[in-house]
């Protein structure tokens, strides 16, 4: 165990008498703009087995003034951590609750969400953790658009991330069995928590909509793009010794991007950067280049060229 995630101590009194059915862990920092919303989309769950643990980073805007106004309703800290994974464990060490939620700050529960998760759970008391549907929302809680599940499985998983953090409960004996967070990832912690769990214990789909997942400028994974896939690929090569070829294209797509080039079939430029970028990180991570995405390069440029061949056809008719 960490040193430092000694938080059942101090961080209230909530649900003292009683043994929660849920504990809700909600990591925050600076996110006063979001959290009353976040917090709101909890307690109006009105389940009466509910322990809400906020465990802030020690924030200077006014997340710590909105915490005190709940009183005793929730348990929280605020003290300086090492980062969002550091305080989730810190949450889950001190969280009491047979299941666990981990919202995050700016992140939202849709109504019945709790309920919903308890009576599918009691049913099938074979399912140790699940992922539900739910929304891409903006600063002002409007549909962007909903976010992409699929079924379950595992190998797809290893090239897709299709599960929505906040619509994820577990049990307590997931953490039991798998351990906390992997605190020296900054930004795909969730996602190397469910391929370390999901390999030994499959992951049930639930097909109801139980969160919204903000998306705004000053979101960690929204703001950075290129960092966010460069710490997957060093997950993949560190945790699973194999680095898809999925995740070496997209983070040179989003290479090329960043540095402006615009994403068409056509445009050579693109496609010679793509290339030279995931070519680069193959060779890096996996000290070779191979030879399906050798191919997959051959069909991206035939196909680049006969998109160019038919638009200067077309320019010429």
């Amino acid at each position: 165990m960490s040193k430092g995630i000694q938080v059942r101590s101090y961080i209230g009194s909530v649900m003292r008498n009683k043994h929660p059915y849920f504990s809700i862990i909600t990591p925050s920092f600076n996110q006063g703009q979001f959290i009353q919303r976040t917090i709101d989309s909890v307690l109006s769950q009105r389940f009466p087995g509910l322990e809400y643990l906020v465990i802030d980073g020690g924030s200077t805007d006014n997340t710590v003034q909105i915490l005190e106004s709940f009183g005793d309703v929730i348990g929280w800290v605020s003290e300086r951590d090492r980062g969002q994974a550091h305080a989730v464990n810190k949450g889950l060490v001190a969280a009491r609750g047979d299941v666990i939620g981990w919202l995050n700050s700016d992140d939202v529960y849709y109504p019945g969400s709790l309920q919903a998760v308890h009576d599918f759970l009691e049913a099938n008391p074979d399912v140790n953790i699940l992922y539900g549907m739910a929304d891409h929302i903006d600063e002002h809680d409007n549909i962007i658009e909903s976010y992409y599940n699929e079924e379950w499985d595992y190998e797809r998983l290893k090239n897709v991330c299709y599960i929505c953090q906040p619509a994820v409960f577990f049990r307590r004996s997931i953490v039991d069995t798998f351990g906390l967070l992997d605190e020296g990832l900054r930004y795909c912690m969730d996602y190397e928590y469910w391929l370390r769990i999901g390999k030994e214990n499959p992951m049930h789909y639930l097909k109801r909509k139980l969160a919204g997942s903000r998306l705004h400028e000053s979101t960690k994974t929204l703001g950075s793009a290129v960092g966010v896939h460069e710490e997957i690929l060093r997950m993949f090569k560190a945790k699973l010794r194999v680095v898809p070829n999925a995740w070496l294209f997209a983070h040179a797509h989003v290479v090329a991007r960043a540095e402006g080039l615009s994403e068409s079939a056509a445009d050579l430029r693109f496609l010679r950067r793509i290339i030279a970028v995931s070519a680069a990180d193959a060779l890096r991570l996996l000290g070779y280049i191979p030879f399906s995405m050798i191919r997959t390069y051959v069909d991206w440029i035939v196909s680049g060229l006969k998109t160019r061949y038919r638009e200067k056809m077309g320019e010429r008719l």
